[in-house]
């Protein structure tokens, strides 16, 4: 198991003890790899009584009041697989007009780019169970959006090849390898029965056992390769021969294995294999009737995607399938009233926000979490495309660190994004903002000429998120800025004091502080996680001047305050007497014009990284 999740032995073991608990991240993983429900998983489901022996507690449970739910029905959290929740009867957001308009679509080949969690996988599983000829699926969609529609005839007619990467993510190269392997094994045994049956040309026949064999037995690098890279299109050109029908192919997560294998540091190694792998299923394969691939991004351009013309890329910013992932504001209601939970302002401003074409969504995942706990905490994340953007984030220059600072500050900034390419592929600013509107950590809020888009944060949660890429930006732990913060929000201030030196030092010395406006915007970065507490404002005009930073606390009995930067590059000055006369600029230049209640004038003086921090509270009636 720990091998499976990736973590430590000891990590593991703890998890099993109940010294520590899993993320919710590692309990999806965990409930995929055991096969089954986040509910059962936390023991809230009878099938855990049913077909499970306990011995002793269970090791991972969550205290929350039993939602109230309908007649034999429930949430499924984590499940991924549209049989598994229809069978089960678990509560379903209703999905199914993307049926329609995926028949409806003029094109061959379609890629969606959504971020993590918003319902990909549920999708494409439901995709596939419509259409497989394999399965009857009547039962599953009886009732649904889709089942009122003319396409009903064309369900469970064509021959299907649906496969999900979410999982192939290997450490190394030769792990990615087998991952692949293994995956495409288990699709090629769906199909055993119909190889055996007597009535496939023996050409056929041939060409599928030749590439089971091999997909069953870890060979050389080179023979795992050559069976990978060809065996989509050959099951493909089996299944046309068997059915008589060409094939909908459908892949998930297309591109996991470029993402992994880029923040692993073999994706030179991998990148022409798997663009070759993808290219002989999408270019040129005659038994091909459409294709529909979902991921984060579109990768690999010049190699996947330069001469397939009958592709179209449906990313976040367009029309196409703007309401088939993520929940509408109507379906996140829906859901909280049916857990008996309150739809209120604070769920909208923590998990609403996102643009995705003319849909203003809501992000599923959390919304189901909240559901269940309800606790309005922040529960997506996203470790994988985090990785990369910690790896741009050192490449970037200044051009980037001046709008991500705005973007801070403000929770918006106008800035050209490029979508067409990925930023490992295509390394600068435009395709960084690219990377950042497909992970989800952004959106957009008005597109304009060129590629310029007025970008937003979406919401609260997602504000989380960027505390830590922020430290991770600075080179501090995410701790050290979240224990200052906490004792300025306390009025702890000679602890503040101690903090925000601690963090000087910590700087790395490639920093450059080189003038009053450093302080004031490393600060201003920090400072803009607060936004729980406080409006936070920089540069504006109060009084008779402009303050550094203000700090409008939200609700009593929090205090206001207010923050004056100097600097000096006279290793003599005296930085005491600096930071004095920083607090005497607040109070000659009334800073304080718009407060009332207790108010704190402090100032922050510098020399590199030595500094002095004065202060003085004030009640203003």
């Amino acid at each position: 198991m720990a091998e499976k999740l990736e973590i430590s032995r000891s990590t593991y073991t703890n998890y099993e003890s109940g010294n520590r608990s899993p993320d919710l991240e590692g309990l999806e993983r965990i409930s995929e790899i055991l096969d089954c429900s986040m509910d059962e998983l936390f023991g809230r489901s009878p099938l855990w009584h049913a077909n499970r022996i306990s011995e002793g507690p269970i090791p991972y449970h969550v205290h929350v009041k039993a939602p109230q739910r309908g007649p034999g029905r429930r949430l499924a959290i984590g499940t991924q697989d549209f049989r598994k929740l229809r069978e089960r009867k678990a509560y379903y957001v209703d999905k199914t007009q993307m049926v329609e308009e995926f028949l409806e679509s003029w094109y061959e080949v379609t890629l969606i780019t959504r971020p993590r969690r918003f319902g990909k996988t549920l999708n494409m599983s439901m995709l596939a169970e419509f259409l497989d000829c394999t399965k009857d699926s009547a039962d599953l969609f009886a009732g649904t959006r889709v089942s009122g529609s003319y396409v009903m005839e064309e369900m469970n007619r064509h021959p299907v090849i649906f496969l999900s990467f979410l999982n192939v993510k290997g450490g190394s190269a030769e792990r990615m390898l087998d991952e692949l392997r293994i995956t495409l094994k288990r699709e090629y045994e769906r199909y055993l029965s119909i190889v055996n049956d007597g009535s496939l040309p023996a050409v056929h026949k041939s060409m599928f056992d030749s590439n089971y064999e091999r997909l069953c037995k870890a060979g050389s690098e080179e023979e795992k390769k050559g069976c990978i890279s060809r065996a989509i299109s050959e099951l493909c050109q089996v299944l046309e021969a068997y059915y008589g029908r060409k094939v909908y192919l459908l892949l998930d997560e297309y591109d996991t294995p470029f993402i992994a294998a880029n923040a692993k540091g073999y994706y030179g190694e991998m990148r022409d294999f798997l663009a070759e792998m993808l290219t002989s299923s999408l270019k040129g394969n005659p038994s091909l009737e459409r294709a529909l691939l979902t991921g984060i991004q579109r990768v690999a351009k010049e190699n996947i995607f330069s001469d397939l013309n009958n592709l179209i890329v449906c990313t976040v910013k367009d029309p196409e399938y703007s309401d088939c992932f993520g929940f509408t504001e109507e379906e996140t209601q829906r859901l909280l009233d049916y857990c008996g939970v309150d739809f209120t302002e604070e769920v909208r401003t923590m998990y609403d926000g996102y643009q995705f074409g003319t849909a203003d969504v809501y992000n599923p995942w959390s919304v189901s979490c909240y559901a269940a706990r309800k606790e309005l905490e922040p529960y997506w994340v996203n470790t994988s495309e985090n990785s990369i953007i910690k790896n741009a984030f050192e490449q970037r220059g200044e051009s980037f660190a001046a709008k991500y600072n705005e973007l801070i500050e403000k929770g918006v900034v106008d800035a050209r994004v490029e979508l067409s390419v990925s930023y490992y592929e295509e390394p600068d600013d435009a395709s960084l903002w690219g990377l950042l509107l497909n992970a989800g950590m952004i959106t957009i809020q008005e597109e304009m000429e060129d590629k310029n888009c007025r970008l937003r944060i979406p919401n609260y949660e997602v504000r989380e998120a960027f505390q830590g890429l922020t430290a991770f930006y600075l080179k501090l732990e995410d701790g050290y800025i979240s224990d200052m913060l906490s004792c300025l929000r306390t009025e702890a201030m000679e602890k503040f004091a101690e903090q925000y030196q601690r963090i000087l030092l910590r700087l790395p010395s490639y920093y450059d502080l080189k003038s009053e406006n450093s302080y004031h915007m490393m600060m201003l970065g920090m400072c803009a996680f607060m936004y729980r507490y406080y409006d936070v404002k920089s540069n504006r005009e109060g009084g008779i001047g402009r303050s550094d930073i203000l700090l409008y606390a939200k609700k009593r009995p929090l205090p206001h305050m207010i923050l004056e930067f100097k600097y000096t590059k006279d290793e003599g000055e005296d930085l005491e007497e600096l930071a004095l006369e920083a607090i005497g600029q607040i109070k000659d230049k009334k800073y304080d014009a718009e407060m009332t209640g207790v108010v704190y004038y402090i100032g922050l003086a510098h020399f590199g990284k030595a500094a002095q921090v004065k202060w003085e509270k004030r009640v203003i009636n």
